[in-house]
C-alpha cells in the first residue's frame, strides 16, 4: 500500500510541473520602439510559438524599455533568468566573449548576404553559438538583418570623415561602440536609446546612428534633418533564450520555439530589406536631406583605427577573421 501512495504522490507532482509549464508566461523584451521590424515580429514568433506548441506556451511582449531600459541591464536580466527571450548584439556579446569584438568593428562585413552567411551557417553552428552557449548560459536562435546602419544629425550633409569631426554623436555605452564612434571621425557621447529624441532636439547631442527604419520609427528625423548612408556597421539581432528554460521545456515545446524563431528571422530579414529600401523616399518626402558619402574614406578610415589600435585587436581570433573574411562574395 505505501508503494502505491508514494507512486500516487509522484504522479501529482509530475502533473503539476506539467500544468505549471503549460501556464507559464515568458517574456520576451527590447529596448526597440512600435513599428520596428524586430518589434512587430516579436509578436508574430509569439503567435506561431503559441500555435505551434498547441497553446501551452505564452510569450508577453515588452518594447520600448518598458521592462528595461537599456541593452545592459536587458542582458543582465536573460542571463539570470528573469528575461526568456530577447533581441542581444555583438557589441554586448563581446564583454564575455572577446573575440566577439572583432564583429563590432566598422566595415567587417561587405553586405548583407557576408553578415548572414557569417552568423547563420556553419561557421556560427561549429563555433560562435556553441561559445556563447558555454560561456553565457544563453542559446542563439537565429540572426536576423536589423539594417545597416546609417549617420543621422542635426547639422549639414555629412560627405567624408572630416565633417564629423567635433561632432556629439550618441552611441550605446560599450567600449565597441566607443570606439567605432572615435573610428568614425566623431566625438561619440553614450546615452539611452529612449533618451536620444529629447537629446537631439535639446542639442545635447549633434546625431545618432542606427538604421533607417529604427531612425524613421523612433523619428529622431524630425529632429535630426540629415542622413548620410555610410553603412558602417551590418547590423545583427542575435534571437536568444535563457537556455534553462528552453531546457525545461518538452521536445515538441523546444521544436515550437526552433521553428518559430526560423519563421521570425524571415520575416524580420524580408522586411527590413523592403523597408530600409522604400524609407529612403519616405524621409525624402518628410524633409530629411539624404546623402551618399565617400564610403571608401570611411572605410579606409575605420579599418586602419582598428588595425592600429593593439587592445583592440589582440582579442580578436585571427585564424576566424580570415576565413570569414574569405566567404565575402
Amino acid at each position: 500500500m505505501k508503494r502505491y501512495i508514494i507512486l500516487f504522490m509522484v504522479l501529482i507532482l509530475l502533473f503539476s510541473f506539467s500544468v505549471l509549464i503549460y501556464a507559464s508566461d515568458l517574456k520576451f523584451a527590447t529596448t526597440g520602439p512600435p513599428g520596428d521590424a524586430n518589434v512587430e515580429a516579436m509578436q508574430i514568433f509569439a503567435d506561431k510559438v503559441k500555435e505551434l506548441s498547441d497553446g501551452t506556451i505564452n510569450i508577453n511582449i515588452f518594447h520600448s524599455g518598458s521592462l528595461y531600459n537599456n541593452v545592459e541591464t536587458e542582458f543582465d536580466a536573460l542571463r539570470s533568468g528573469n528575461l526568456e527571450f530577447a533581441y542581444t548584439s555583438p557589441q554586448v556579446l563581446t564583454g564575455s566573449v572577446d573575440y566577439f569584438s572583432m564583429f563590432t568593428a566598422g566595415y567587417f562585413f561587405k553586405n548583407y548576404e557576408h553578415m548572414k552567411e557569417t552568423f547563420n551557417g556553419q561557421i556560427a553552428k561549429e563555433i560562435l553559438y556553441k561559445d556563447i552557449e558555454d560561456v553565457l548560459g544563453i542559446t542563439v536562435l537565429g540572426v536576423c538583418y536589423m539594417g545597416a546602419r546609417e549617420v543621422n544629425t542635426t547639422v549639414g550633409p555629412i560627405k567624408t570623415p572630416d565633417d564629423l569631426k567635433g561632432l556629439l554623436l550618441r552611441m550605446p555605452n560599450t567600449p565597441e561602440w566607443i570606439f567605432l564612434g572615435k573610428a568614425l571621425g566623431a566625438n561619440p557621447t553614450p546615452l539611452a536609446f529612449n533618451e536620444v529624441y529629447t537629446a537631439l532636439s535639446a542639442g545635447t547631442i549633434d546625431g545618432q546612428d542606427n538604421p533607417l527604419p529604427t531612425t524613421y520609427h523612433s523619428k529622431f528625423y524630425e529632429v535630426a534633418k540629415y542622413i548620410s548612408l555610410t553603412n558602417h556597421i551590418i547590423d545583427s539581432g542575435w534571437f536568444v533564450v535563457n537556455s534553462d528554460v528552453l531546457n525545461s521545456l518538452s521536445k515538441s515545446q523546444k521544436k515550437a520555439v526552433f521553428d518559430a524563431a526560423e519563421y521570425l528571422i524571415k520575416y524580420i530579414d524580408d522586411e527590413s530589406m523592403k523597408r530600409e529600401k522604400d524609407l529612403i523616399q519616405t524621409l525624402k518626402s518628410k524633409g530629411v536631406t539624404i546623402t551618399i558619402p565617400d564610403t571608401d574614406a570611411f572605410k579606409e578610415k575605420v579599418q586602419s583605427a582598428y588595425l592600429a589600435n593593439d587592445t583592440m585587436t589582440t582579442k580578436w581570433d585571427m585564424d576566424l577573421y580570415e576565413k570569414i573574411q574569405a566567404i565575402a562574395k
